[in-house]
């Protein structure tokens, strides 16, 4: 009789995680960074129609990097989660830590799951609170673990250069315009050492806004206003052009199985 195939927990285990790892950096980046008004979000995408950046509830937003058809399965269970939760309790009682155990949970067990493969995505769930202070950003990796960050995260592409670039650089009270371009620097940034040129046509800009009168923060930053801010010296604040709207997504070379 012929002896079974064996892996360790352990070895099986780091196969899963490098598999997913590998997808997640083939990505191009997703940029956090809180600024002095609330929080800002900038991707690489010139997609207008597939999101990486979606709003989720009225201060929460969500990021992804990735499978698309993964992260936006998330996305939607998330709306649905925060919708439902709203509605059964109070708007109030929709939290970004909330939903960010949900996610969790659901990444835990699949990648835990050995009937099918781990999701190959990173997320990112944040909420802008009634100050600086207040903010929440949390990063989920591939495995379902929770990591609270503060300032600036990077996720997706080379994400480790893309963080230390922002950690060295990053401020409390930055303006928006000062926090978008830190934050295009820091996408410009190639794994070799080399920089190239992103233009407005190449990001996806998002914001949770709490100076914003109403009950729903966030919104896109687009068109003439994104220009006029990449332009700006960071002194200027930003204006109401842009509305949101909760859609996700990602840029059309990501909706195949893998980002390029």
């Amino acid at each position: 009789m012929s002896t079974p195939f064996y892996v360790s927990p352990q070895q099986a285990m780091a196969d899963r995680a490098e598999y997913a790892r590998k997808g997640i950096a083939r990505g191009r980046s997703v940029v956090v960074l809180q600024y002095a008004d609330g929080i800002v979000f900038v991707a690489e995408n010139p997609s207008r129609a597939l999101h990486k950046v979606s709003e989720i509830y009225d201060r929460i937003a969500f990021a992804a990097v990735g499978k698309y058809n993964e992260f936006e399965n998330l996305r939607i269970g998330g709306v649905r989660y925060a919708d439902l939760r709203g509605y059964t309790y109070a708007r109030t009682d929709v939290t970004a830590r909330g939903l960010a155990n949900v996610y969790a949970q659901t990444l835990g067990t699949i990648f835990s799951s050995a009937a099918e493969k781990p999701y190959e995505v990173e997320l990112i769930v944040a909420e802008v609170g009634e100050g600086p202070e207040d903010d929440q950003i949390y990063r989920l990796p591939h495995d379902g673990s929770i990591v609270d960050e503060h300032g600036s995260v990077a996720v997706g592409g080379n994400s480790d250069q893309i963080g230390s670039y922002l950690e060295q650089r990053h401020r409390d009270g930055m303006t928006l315009a000062e926090a978008l371009k830190l934050a295009v620097e820091s996408l410009s940034r190639d794994s070799n050492g080399g920089e190239r040129t992103l233009t407005a046509d190449q990001l996806e800009v998002a914001v949770l806004d709490r100076t914003r009168p109403q009950q729903r923060k966030f919104k896109r930053v687009l068109g003439r206003q994104l220009s006029r801010l990449l332009e700006e010296d960071g002194t200027s604040a930003p204006s109401e052009e842009s509305s949101g709207e909760p859609s996700g997504g990602a840029s059309p070379e990501e909706s195949s199985a893998s980002e390029e």
